[in-house]
């Protein structure tokens, strides 16, 4: 057994699953790459994982506000209490359970192919991938956009457009000398960018007054309820994120369930705390809570200097979001290669730092390119087809519990498959109803994005029968025992 478990940490390896319904087969997660060996590379340790996690979801209390403005303060506060319950649990316990049981890098792209073969592996590549790109590509922008209240040069034209590529290729650069060092610097950004919350919470308890907590918003507001739930689902989705690194942790058997249950109790008591402060102390029309609003806050109940404070914590945070996603999208790409799904050569890393170069290169130009766009309804589709996947996400999840009970889960959900298919259901049903209040453009971005993504997979398939590009071995591929 402890062999076994030793094993397992190796995820780089090709390393076996046994499946009790197929007692002579094993289940290969990933091969090997020519650059480098697990026993080579530093691996992510507890800490710098959980902050990593936490910036993979939230980055700090910024954008939380709307919640507010939409449905008042009563139903925001209820929306961080519950919503965790709803979404980010059951996310955070399946991403937990898989990652374990198949610690690769490619994360949940693995599942999907585990589950039912390589088209949907792929396919849920390509929409986890342009999801989080289109996502990334926001971040430097945001920077920018608080910066140039102290350099108004960067307001519009050529000085803002070379200031969003400067501080897009200095945000990759980071992420290519190494996932160790982007993990600690996530710990002293998550320091920092938090510090002006805790500041102002401290100095606001003495003016909170608790019958503010309970109103259900100013009279004749009409709750927004499509801002509301959009709100609470920005702030707290993307737990799976961190699944692409998972070839890269150190012990990921015991070290990911771990991570995953400490970032989810800091990220929502990150969000509902400054949330009960701000509303408690200060008094203002709820039209006044739109993004931005606490850095306003900050400035009623303590003065302008925290309020700057708390504009450069933003931009701080803006750094770490961009850094924790570009790394999942970089190492899904080389991911997606140690399985076969890309070209082999997708899966090299840089001589001197370990990293996957191509992967942050390709996930950097993308970035660029779409940030310089008017990208509203791209984003809004980036948001689609991550519901898309996330769809097939609980899919393969049940799946896999179902088809394949014997694979070695270090860490297991407990519950049985019908309590499963619940907790599984009730996330859905709130994805479908998102979805189903989209807009015809977003339709029709949507369906763009997936066709491209079965036009990928088809070109892959030729390449691959042709022997036109080297392939890993496929993840379907069946190693004797």
């Amino acid at each position: 057994m402890a062999d076994k478990k030793q094993s397992l940490n190796k995820s780089t390896n090709s390393q076996p699953l046994a499946d009790s319904s197929s007692p002579s087969q094993t289940l290969p997660t990933t091969v090997a790459t020519a650059t480098s060996s697990a026993a080579a590379r530093k691996k992510l340790t507890l800490i710098p994982l959980i902050f990593l996690i936490y910036f993979e979801v939230a980055g700090g209390p910024y954008g939380e506000e709307p919640a507010v403005q939409a449905a008042g303060p009563l139903l925001a506060i209820v929306g961080f209490i519950v919503f965790p319950f709803i979404w980010s649990v059951p996310e955070a316990l399946i991403t937990a359970e898989l990652s374990t049981a198949f610690p690769g890098d490619g994360g949940f792209v693995i599942w999907a192919d585990r589950a039912f073969g390589p088209f949907w592996g792929s396919l849920m590549g390509t929409w986890k991938l342009l999801s989080g790109v289109i996502n990334i590509a926001a971040f430097p922008v945001l920077c920018i956009d608080y910066i140039k209240k102290i350099a108004p040069p960067l307001e519009s034209g050529w000085p803002r457009r070379i200031a969003v590529f400067g501080s897009t290729l200095l945000l990759a650069l980071l992420n290519y000398v190494g996932l160790t060092i982007v993990g600690y610097v996530a710990v002293v950004l998550a320091f920092l960018s938090l510090l002006p919350f805790i500041l102002m919470t401290f100095i606001a308890i003495p003016k909170i007054h608790p019958h503010r907590w309970l109103s259900f918003g100013d009279k004749g507001v009409k709750k927004d309820w499509n801002l509301y739930l959009n709100t609470l689902f920005w702030n707290l989705n993307f737990w799976d994120n961190v699944s692409t690194l998972a070839g890269e942790v150190e012990n990921p058997q015991k070290t990911f369930p771990m991570a995953l249950f400490v970032s989810v109790i800091f990220t929502c008591v990150s969000y509902l705390i400054p949330l009960l402060a701000v509303i408690g102390a200060v008094d203002v029309e709820q039209s006044a809570w739109g993004s931005g609003f606490h850095a306003q806050a900050a400035g009623i109940i303590a003065g302008k200097w925290l309020k700057i404070l708390l504009e450069i914590g933003s931009c701080l945070s803006g750094i770490g979001l961009f850094e924790a996603q570009l790394s999942s999208s970089a190492y899904q790409i080389l991911g997606m290669a140690e399985i076969g799904i890309l070209p082999k050569f997708f899966a090299s890393r840089a001589k001197w730092f370990n990293t996957p170069w191509i992967g942050i290169v390709i996930c950097t130009a993308i970035s660029l390119a779409v940030s310089y766009m008017n990208f509203t309804d791209i984003v809004a589709s980036a948001n689609f087809i991550y519901s898309l996947g996330m769809l097939l996400e609980f899919s393969a999840f049940i799946w896999l519990r179902w088809k394949h009970p014997g694979i070695k889960r270090p860490f297991q959900v407990p519950l049985r498959l019908p309590a499963l298919i619940v907790m599984c259901l009730i996330p859905s049903a709130f994805l479908v109803v998102l979805m189903v209040f989209t807009h015809k453009m977003v339709l029709v971005v949507s369906a763009v994005m997936t066709a491209a993504g079965i036009v990928w997979f088809g070109v892959m398939k030729i390449c691959k029968n042709k022997k036109i590009l080297e392939f890993n071995p496929p993840l379907d591929a069946i190693e004797e025992s």
